[in-house]
């Protein structure tokens, strides 16, 4: 049986509870009460249970007056609709009723009917409002959890994703700023089986060598200055969870041999400890720097490298599929329309083609901070302000020679055997991405041997 809506009346007339018992009784719960001390202190004594949905006040009692009691209502509970019943209809009552929070004011003698229509005009738009603020709690607790795009590249991502996630292997996950790396990582977590467990981040370029270790491990009382009590690390948060590592090729190489540890055998020592404290954490990494340059350089540990790179996510930049920008551009501008109150739902087609032929070098983070503006802004006008002077993609089927033709510093031979260089990276870093970074896959997608493909990802030192 649906519950009724319950309405407190508030008035020292006691005609005028009578008469909306009379009218309204059936559809509705009424209580009333003759002065506004009662009210309060019967408002005092509710429970969210009992509370009612809607308040009659009238402006005009003994003692305390209705727009000192309207006041003190809100206090007590400030989304309780209040609505105004007087004989003395002035504009000054009108405005300060208003002033202090009233939803609605009403005029004696009032018709039943008519304040029926004016009851549920007010409980539907409080009906509304609470949809709304229902559907931005949810747009905000999945702000980060939706990767949008059906293009074959980001229909491969997806499935990759969906494969691995129930699984407990370590995710490398590589891609461009912006690009979407934190999304993918919560993907798989909430699609694994420790959805329910806690997902923790950690950015590695954003911590102090000095902070980093402790800020991942915890430390014990008295390990350096400053350590007044025991603090348990984000290892040690995340237990049963899922540990997210963004930025991991910045992690100093000395803590390395830590995380390592952790991979191998889910075991640390806090900072200043001399415990192993045992974990069951699922890692994620993720990063925007070429790791195998890194480890030439002695930047990254081989044997780290190998372990976190049991499955790899490679994520397309937003360049290489603009096939999927209007989907992009929509899904935000709904987003931000209902988070802040705008109705800015599409945008033209030329302003749409603009956006498509930009070359977005900071990806789906930057084009979804344009789309913000625009609605906040409510005006696409921006979008030719911003991106004034694009960098420049070349054409489909061509490409942007690497050299300066009009340099008489370089011979013929030179500046073919460059522009073919360029052109080869080029060609290899479109076919490992389309692999998802599989160099068997790529190496027979370009019909050469697999070990000429390594050598020209050294040789070119790609970045995937």
């Amino acid at each position: 049986m649906e519950t009724k809506v319950k309405i407190l009346v508030v008035d020292d007339d006691p005609k005028v509870p009578w008469i909306i018992s009379e009218g309204l009784g059936e559809r509705f719960e009424i209580e009333s009460v003759r002065d506004g001390q009662e009210a309060l202190s019967l408002l005092s004594k509710k429970t969210p249970s009992t509370q009612p949905d809607l308040v009659l006040l009238d402006i005009k009692m003994p003692g305390l007056n209705g727009l000192d009691i309207l006041e003190r209502i809100k206090k007590l509970d400030t989304g309780l609709d209040v609505m105004m019943l007087s004989g003395h209809g002035d504009t000054k009552n009108i405005v300060e009723s208003i002033k202090r929070g009233a939803t609605e004011f009403i005029n004696k003698p009032f018709d039943v009917k008519e304040l029926e229509i004016h009851i549920r005009t007010v409980l539907e738009k409080k009906k509304l409002k609470e949809e709304i603020s229902n559907l931005k709690k949810k747009l905000r607790e999945t702000a980060h959890e939706t990767l949008i795009g059906d293009s074959e590249s980001m229909l491969r991502v997806k499935n990759v994703v969906e494969q691995v996630a129930p699984s407990e292997l370590t995710v490398l996950i590589r891609g461009e700023s912006g690009t979407g790396k934190e999304i993918i990582a919560r993907m798989i977590h909430n699609l694994s089986p420790r959805k329910a467990e806690p997902f923790v981040k950690v950015n590695c370029a954003a911590i102090p060598r000095e902070l980093l270790e402790a800020e991942l491990f915890g430390y014990e009382k008295g390990a350096f200055t400053g350590a007044n009590k025991t603090k348990p690390g984000r290892f040690e948060v995340a237990n049963k969870g899922t540990m997210f590592l963004d930025e991991i090729g910045d992690m100093p190489i000395d803590l390395q041999t830590k995380l390592l540890q952790v991979l191998e055998h889910q075991e640390f020592v806090r900072v200043g400890g001399i415990n192993n404290i045992h974990v069951d954490v699922r890692i994620v990494c993720a990063t925007n720097r070429n790791l195998e340059e890194a480890m030439q350089k002695g930047l990254m540990r081989d044997d780290l490298y190998y372990r976190l790179n049991e499955i790899t996510i490679q994520l397309p930049p937003l360049r290489d599929r603009k096939e999927d920008i209007p989907l992009i551009v929509n899904h935000y501008l709904e987003k931000y329309s209902l988070l802040y109150n705008k109705d800015y739902r599409s945008i033209r087609p030329e302003t749409m083609k603009h956006l498509c032929n930009y070359y977005w070098p900071g990806n789906v983070r930057q084009l979804e901070n344009l789309t913000k503006q625009i609605v906040v802004r409510g005006d696409e006008q921006i979008i030719y302000e911003t991106l004034k002077g694009p960098i420049p993609a070349p054409a489909a089927g061509q490409m942007a020679l690497p050299v300066n033709l009009d340099d008489d510093n370089f011979t013929l031979k030179a500046k073919v055997d460059k522009v073919v260089a360029e052109v080869e990276k080029n060609l290899i870093t479109r076919c490992l991405t389309k692999t998802n970074w599989n160099r068997r896959k790529a190496a027979k997608l370009l019909d050469i041997s697999y070990r000429s493909l390594l050598y020209k990802i050294k040789e070119y030192k790609i970045i995937d």
